[in-house]
């Protein structure tokens, strides 16, 4: 599904990530958790395909195809999706034009014919209800005016609706309650399938508690430094990330 090698990427002259590797199968979900500032959210931005960042060395594979070559449109449609710790709002585009944009993008990308209006209330609607969103959120302004966790359930939703099958959750249980987070882990797992896999990345075990993991890897400049099963996890929540620095370094 997923395969990084030698991942070297700076941004305005600063080494980011410096040479990652990482595999996450098919059917996988793979956590990722580090310290501050140890690339975690840098990597999530290079695989999407911000612009910002400038990879020197490596390559990232989906499905055998480099996708570094691709703008980041191509990968959404190749089923790349990313879902942002910190959803923008967007004014005066509503949720509901939204949604079928991109659903009808994705669509048009892959030769399919767009979803009528029939269909797509369907969709948005039962997804919707899947996740607690009530139907005055939809008809509201793109994320304009939500708390944290209704910006994260939305992004869900956007999962839901566009089944990708490499999924990012970068950071999605920052700023959510223990049940706004346990709604959002819902809507993740609903998504869990052998052809799909996840890469979640978090500073806490929290969130794994609810999306439990087949692997956890840990970062630290930039790097994989350790990966094992999900009991590591608890074990950085007891010690912390202190010796994977100095490993790092």
């Amino acid at each position: 599904m997923l395969q990084i090698n030698n991942l070297v990427v700076e941004i305005e002259g600063k080494r980011i990530l410096n040479g990652l590797d990482l595999t996450v199968k098919a059917g996988e979900v793979a956590a990722i958790m580090g310290p501050n500032g140890s690339g975690k959210s840098t990597l999530s931005y290079v695989i999407a395909g911000k612009e910002e960042y400038e990879v020197l060395d490596g390559e990232i594979l989906v499905d055998g195809e480099n996708i570094l070559e691709l703008e980041p449109n191509e990968r959404a449609a190749r089923g790349v999706f990313l879902a942002f710790q910190y959803p923008l709002e967007i004014p005066g585009v509503s949720t509901m034009t939204f949604l079928k944009a991109i659903m009808n993008a994705q669509r048009k990308a892959r030769e399919e014919a767009e979803l009528t209006t029939p269909e797509f209330m369907k969709r948005v609607r039962a997804a919707a209800e899947k996740l607690h969103i009530d139907q005055e959120m939809l008809r509201r302004g793109l994320n304009v005016g939500f708390s944290g966790g209704e910006k994260k359930r939305m992004e869900i939703l956007q999962m839901a609706l566009l089944e990708p099958r490499f999924c990012i959750l970068d950071e999605t249980d920052s700023g959510l309650d223990i049940d706004a987070l346990k709604i959002v882990a819902e809507g993740v797992n609903t998504l869990r399938d052998p052809a799909r896999a996840f890469l979640v990345i978090t500073h806490y075990q929290r969130l794994l508690n609810h999306i439990v993991p087949d692997t956890v890897h840990v970062m630290a400049n930039g790097r994989i430094v350790r990966s094992g099963g999900k009991e590591l996890a608890l074990e950085l929540e007891a010690s912390g990330y202190a010796d994977y620095r100095e490993q790092a370094a």
